[in-house]
């Protein structure tokens, strides 16, 4: 998108469901150890949803955590944007149903799917949506329920995913310097759910559930590659300085894949902010779990320059250069 850049995130949000699946309990359902899980991805745990629990109930506790930081009510959001590969319902949609529950009765409501990049691709249409005259705050969400859609006797996916949620709340202002996002369509098959069915209800239809299916190896070269050019190239649209970057917030997929981005960058791991371990990977929750995380540690402090950077399914990926300024 083009034009000068005018957002800035003024809080952030998150929420992880309360009950933990150990590496120890998926031995239970699929022949894997411990120790094969941590050595491959880096993850220990992930947190699960319960029946009670759905995508909207998880976005809808992070963004009022993120209204509470940034110190506004829900009747001065604007906009509402849910990042989402597991949407609450078809209709309506889940970011509706967020502002039904925060009484957000002033906001537009819009849903988008860009897999794990679905954050960053949340923070560029806010950055072009507060362009608007008429719109001051936008609610940004990332929010998962990936365990509805796992296959748990699949041993390649079922150890990688876990449920939650993230959320930013933007203004207008001085923070976000570059954006960069895109997709490989191509690539598309190396991570998906299968096709929906085209038959009416009232015909005979496929029966084949959608759960999620991957080959690792094509999106792990995908992920390798990408993860630093997009950041690179976030960095240098906004004028920046990757030496200058003092925290890289990254979609927690595998801590591999982050490492490799590491070395690729020259920069150390030291700056990249890692909670892969204790939350599994979040999809499009990920990053805006991380950031907040990052936030409320008080290692982020104002004037700081950072990265979000993911990738994922479709295959997507994206990349935000920011200062911070909260």
């Amino acid at each position: 998108m083009g034009g000068s850049l005018v957002a800035r995130i003024i809080g952030t949000g998150s929420y992880l469901p309360k009950r933990i699946m150990t590496n120890k309990e998926m031995e239970a359902y699929v022949d894997t150890t411990d120790e094969w899980i941590v050595t491959r991805t880096g993850i220990r745990q992930r947190h699960l949803s319960d029946e009670t629990e759905n995508t909207g109930d998880l976005g809808y506790v992070a963004a009022e955590a993120a209204l509470h930081n940034a110190g506004i009510s829900a009747v001065e959001i604007d906009y509402i944007l849910v990042a989402t590969t597991t949407p609450h319902s078809l209709v309506p949609n889940t970011s509706c149903y967020i502002q039904d529950k925060l009484g957000a009765v002033n906001a537009a409501c819009l849903d988008l799917n860009a897999a794990c990049s679905g954050f960053i691709y949340g923070l560029e249409v806010a950055d072009a949506l507060l362009k608007s005259d008429h719109i001051h705050h936008i609610l940004v969400i990332g929010s998962e329920v990936l365990s509805k859609i796992t296959d748990f006797t699949d041993r390649a996916t079922c150890v990688l995913f876990g449920d939650g949620a993230g959320a930013a709340v933007l203004a207008k202002g001085d923070g976000i310097r570059g954006i960069v996002s895109g997709a490989d369509g191509a690539k598309g098959a190396c991570l998906n759910t299968r096709d929906f069915p085209v038959n009416n209800i009232v015909a005979e239809g496929s029966k084949e559930p959608q759960l999620i299916r991957m080959d690792g190896k094509e999106v792990y070269k995908f992920a390798v590659n990408i993860l630093p050019e997009a950041l690179k190239a976030a960095v240098s649209r906004g004028n920046g300085n990757l030496a200058q970057l003092d925290h890289i917030v990254p979609h927690q997929a595998n801590i591999r894949i982050i490492e490799a981005a590491s070395k690729r960058l020259d920069i150390s791991m030291d700056k990249f902010h890692v909670n892969i371990q204790n939350t599994g990977n979040t999809s499009s929750a990920s990053i805006a779990i991380a950031l907040d995380e990052l936030s409320r540690s008080g290692k982020l402090v104002n004037g700081q320059k950072l990265a979000l950077v993911g990738f994922g399914g479709g295959l997507t990926y994206g990349a935000v250069y920011l200062e911070w300024n909260m």
